[in-house]
């Protein structure tokens, strides 16, 4: 086991695995001495073989399928010892598969739940994916 250092040097950080600003706040917490671990769905050989993203840099990676019974009792699992659970999936998506904040603080109540979404967890474009691009063409600077 690698000795942590930094300023969050003995924090446990869950990270349930996507893409966008979850899996870049993970690599910045880990910078800073978290130990992060990264819950991802499992890869097909052939892309396994192509190695880490930078943005698993510093972090412990476990394959699990977070919509099987399995996947679920490992994401409590390591949820009951964490400090912090941060997320970027769609709003709602991790309460269908029974790992969202309530679930998860009913295993670690003084759990710390980060969620970040492109367009927030209500609203006209709550459910759909939002990317700079989106961002910057709504705006208007695009044109």
């Amino acid at each position: 086991m690698v000795k942590r250092v930094g300023v969050l040097a003995g924090v446990s950080v869950v990270e349930l695995g996507g893409i966008g600003p979850g899996p870049f706040a993970g690599m910045m917490l880990a910078d800073h001495g978290a130990e992060v671990t990264v819950l991802k769905r499992p890869q097909p050989a052939a892309r396994a073989q192509q190695g880490p993203s930078v943005l698993e840099r510093g972090k412990r990676v476990e394959a699990v399928d977070l919509k099987s019974a399995a996947g679920r009792e490992r994401a409590l699992e390591l949820v009951a010892g964490a400090d912090v659970s941060i997320e970027g999936f769609r709003p709602r998506s991790v309460e269908r598969l029974g790992i969202g904040p309530a679930d998860c603080r009913s295993v670690n109540p003084r759990l710390v739940y980060g969620r970040m979404t492109g367009w927030g967890q209500d609203g006209p474009f709550a459910q759909l994916g939002g990317h700079d691009i989106n961002y910057i063409a709504l705006a208007g600077y695009l044109a």
